[in-house]
């Protein structure tokens, strides 16, 4: 009788890791630049391998020791390659190049340091910290915590779920239609003759009926619930990793959260962070104030109206779904997220509680 052997990795190069996490929209472009200007912190990275293997544990299509044991050589394998700047991005317009990194030169100069067997030995002594961003991925990360313990760090952007719900809205229209979908390196499952992504795993007939504002909409409520419930299941687990950071109170006063960051990585600011700060304009006067980056653009960001106040702002937002063609029934699951973001996060911020509707 064949029994499956266990599949492990018990020894691991990686010193430690950062993910930089949340949903479409929260603004985690803006943390990632931020993040990536601490000391120690390697240049931003994105690793659909590490989603999608969270993503097959989640749906049960990979055993928890193969879904850690490869995460383990996945994460290995990227900062072997980073410190020989094999793994690095050299095209200049993207997010995650060099050329947008304050110490691009470190990464120029590896292309012609020594590599190879010397690369174990660099990492001890110089403990570079890995850096991702990563999307939707909290809720379904127990994979990870099993496979890095401590040595993973994940900071979760949240944001109110009206200044997420414009690009989430492009998402649903350009991302998952023919020929978008060619495009999209995550998870798809079939239900019927369609493929849907797999974060509407048990709600497919929902998904399949509604309109792209209402697909958004409804993927917004399954995943906060997700990552609300995972949070609540593993507080005693992993809460010590995982840094909660909404995204108004962070661009409105920084500090507090930067001093957060800098413990949980057991790292710390530098000039080059305040430099970069100041280039995303954080700390700034409005929430809306953001910087006018084409990517931004592109999933639908618009300069804010001065003569509108914070909670104008989100009241124009709400009314994009309406204009979108949400039902009363999409509307009001809308409605209760952000009321319960507005209780959560932002009971305290003068100005950024919408009126009742």
């Amino acid at each position: 009788m064949n029994i499956a052997p266990l599949v492990v990795r018990d020894e691991i190069l990686l010193e430690n890791l950062v993910l930089v996490d949340g949903q479409g929209g929260c603004g985690k472009t803006l943390f990632t630049a931020i993040v990536t200007a601490m000391d120690r912190v390697e240049l931003l990275n994105y690793s659909p391998e590490l989603e999608n293997i969270c993503a097959l544990n989640y749906l049960g299509k990979i055993e928890d020791d193969a879904a850690q044991a490869m995460i383990r050589i996945q994460m290995d394998l990227v900062l072997y390659e980073t410190m020989m700047s094999r793994r690095t991005n050299f095209r200049p317009a993207d997010l995650s190049s060099v050329f947008r990194d304050v110490d691009f030169l470190t990464y120029v100069k590896r292309l012609f340091s020594k590599g190879d067997e010397v690369v174990p030995e660099r990492i001890k002594e110089e403990k570079p910290i890995l850096h991702f961003a990563t999307h939707n991925l909290l809720a379904y990360s127990e994979p990870i915590h099993k496979a890095l313990g401590k040595k993973v760090v994940l900071i979760e952007v949240v944001r109110h779920p009206l200044y997420m719900l414009i690009q989430q809205t492009l998402n649903q229209i350009n991302h998952f239609e023919s020929p978008g979908t060619a495009r999209q390196f995550n998870i798809f499952i079939k239900h019927k003759d369609k493929q849907l992504p797999y974060l509407n795993f048990g709600q497919e007939e929902l998904y399949l009926r509604s309109n792209p504002v209402e697909r958004a909409i409804y993927e917004m409520q399954k995943i906060s619930d997700l990552t609300e419930s995972f949070k609540d299941k593993f507080k005693g687990s992993y809460g010590r990793q995982i840094l909660t950071i909404p995204f108004e109170r962070f661009v409105l006063d920084p500090w507090l959260y930067m001093r957060r960051m800098g413990d949980f990585l057991a790292t710390k600011m530098t000039s080059k962070t305040r430099k970069v700060m100041k280039k995303q304009n954080v700390p700034r006067g409005r929430i809306s104030d953001g910087i006018p980056l084409d990517i931004y653009k592109r999933c639908g960001w618009e300069p804010p109206e001065k003569e509108l106040n914070e909670q104008q702002e989100l009241v124009k937002r709400r009314q994009f779904a309406i204009e979108q063609g949400a039902s009363k029934k999409a509307m009001s699951v809308l409605d209760r997220m952000c009321h319960d973001y507005e209780e959560k996060y932002l009971s305290t911020v003068s100005g950024l509680k919408r009126s009742a509707m």
